[in-house]
């Protein structure tokens, strides 16, 4: 009877540790900082097509994740809520080769259409778009690289925690807990990325909008995410 007591009581704090991180759900500390959750992990409550619409089948909700499954052209995926400054964290997991993104401030533009910044996500080494700086895993797609000697990912197979903080114009990239890309909104060094990018006839000017969805992107690969949050910054 000893060793059971004894042997209950080892195993209490472990279990404590597993359950504090269980997926979907928020601590009482995040709940006390204000962290609201975008998926409970068992339904699509809070998303919608591009088009308003609801989440079509090609997308699954199972185990606590929501999935992009391969050939189910489920198409992307916004919330129904716009945010402006944030701190935004999701984890994300992909089959080798897939290419994909977050996207925010996504909005309609008076010229460009359907637009948001994007955090790409690829398989940097086996994905199709993997040819240049700004389109690898962690960058704001197309227009600034992250920094190549603090990105540590996780390969195809694992997740990876991505944190995307908006204050104002400024926005910091996040990998696994390290800040790979910090950037101003409407700087020089900004704007003049932008003009080199496929972003440069927007109106108005890519990036600058004051609001947007969270936009999970489907690119014919399979993805999933889970543990998605966002914070308000008033």
């Amino acid at each position: 009877m000893g060793k059971i007591i004894f042997l209950s009581y080892l195993f209490l704090p472990i279990m404590s540790v597993v359950n504090s991180q269980t997926p979907d759900k928020l601590t009482s500390k995040e709940i006390k900082e204000g962290w609201i959750l975008l998926f409970d992990g068992t339904s699509t409550k809070g998303w919608t097509t591009t088009q308003g619409l609801e989440v079509p089948s090609g997308w699954v909700v199972s185990d606590g994740c929501i999935t992009a499954i391969k050939g189910g052209k489920g198409g992307d995926i916004i919330t129904k809520d716009e945010y402006s400054s944030f701190d935004f964290s999701v984890d994300f997991k992909i089959e080798t080769g897939c290419n994909s993104g977050i996207k925010y401030f996504f909005t309609r533009y008076e010229r460009g259409g359907n637009l948001g910044m994007e955090y790409q996500i690829i398989d940097d080494i086996n994905g199709e778009d993997n040819k240049q700086e700004n389109h690898l895993c962690g960058s704001f797609y197309d227009v600034l690289p992250a920094e190549a000697s603090k990105k540590k990912v996780n390969a195809p197979g694992n997740w990876n925690t991505i944190r995307i903080l908006a204050t104002g114009k400024k926005v910091e990239h996040w990998l696994n807990g390290v800040n790979i890309l910090t950037f101003e909104r409407g700087n020089i060094q900004f704007t003049d990325a932008v003009a080199l990018s496929k972003f440069n006839k927007t109106e108005p000017a890519f990036g600058m909008v004051d609001k947007g969805h969270i936009l999970l992107q489907e690119h014919g690969g399979v993805v999933s995410f889970r543990n998605i949050k966002i914070k308000i910054i008033k």
